[in-house]
């Protein structure tokens, strides 16, 4: 959960075409103090955290049980209560998770939306926005939608994924642009861009301000699982079992697992 993704893909060139402020959503762990290194599936079964490197390797805990790499750890009583407290806190978090970062997603393209309707007004541009919202939408809802975070899925792999069908976009939208400003309608588009970022500025604080409250919430969340983690007797290697770790240099906290908001329209 280390990496983070920037839904950034064409806010440059709108905010030096037409002043549109914009926002610019993160998906990464380490926007609360808490993060992980581990891939992490959690559902009815109980819950597995895998990585490719360092140790432990896998741990998978349920019902009170604790598996390290694969072989069956002792642990006492109290620790198995604080694995089922563990477990039924990481089950609940995900869920909560999915729904902010779906949030995220229908702001930042709300957000594209209103820029390509002002610069282009063209439904066809438009249903292109869609489909990007479309597959960022599914792409959270095959993944922590269904319990599951993969550091692969949201790597820097994802962020390209998505800037590279919006730059064809942006490729568009400069055509469009060019085509106005040689028509003599330069002022006209000016004017446009200034009512979106006026309009922008109006619509999206109100939601800003109510995920990072959910941001919020999730991080007390995150911090309360690594107060039960860091209880715990059981100890690998004579070291306390990391499945969560404290960050030395988190990022702002009104961000988490999904959201960030960062205006950024000048001309």
């Amino acid at each position: 959960m280390r990496s983070t993704v920037f839904f950034a893909p064409l806010w440059l060139l709108v905010a030096c075409a037409a002043q549109a402020q914009t926002a610019t959503p993160r998906l990464s762990s380490q926007q609360c103090t808490v993060s992980t290194s581990y891939d992490v599936l959690a559902d009815n079964g109980g819950i597995w955290l895998r990585r490719k490197q360092g140790l432990p390797r896998e741990i998978f805990f349920h019902g009170g049980e604790l598996n390290v790499d694969r072989q069956p750890q002792p642990v006492s009583a109290a620790d198995a209560q604080r694995l089922r407290e563990l477990e039924q806190g990481t089950r609940a978090l995900m869920p909560a998770v999915a729904s902010v970062a779906q949030s995220v997603v229908d702001i930042t393209f709300d957000a594209l939306n209103g820029v390509v309707h002002v610069l282009s007004g063209s439904a066809r541009q438009r249903r292109k926005v869609e489909q990007l919202r479309t597959a960022a939408r599914a792409q959270v809802a095959d993944t922590l939608g269904r319990g599951r975070w993969e550091q692969a899925v949201f790597d820097e792999r994802f962020e390209a994924k998505v800037e590279h069908a919006a730059e064809a976009l942006a490729g568009s939208l400069t055509r469009s642009m060019m085509w106005t400003v040689m028509s003599g309608r330069a002022a006209q588009l000016e004017r446009r861009g200034e009512q979106l970022d006026t309009q922008m500025q109006q619509q999206m604080q109100g939601r800003s301000d109510a995920l990072q409250a959910q941001a919020r919430t999730l991080c007390v969340q995150a911090q309360a699982l690594y107060a039960v983690q860091q209880a715990l007797e059981y100890r690998f290697n004579g070291e306390r079992l990391q499945m969560l770790e404290l960050n030395a240099h988190p990022q702002p906290a009104d961000v988490v697992a999904s959201t960030g908001v960062a205006a950024t329209a000048r001309r």
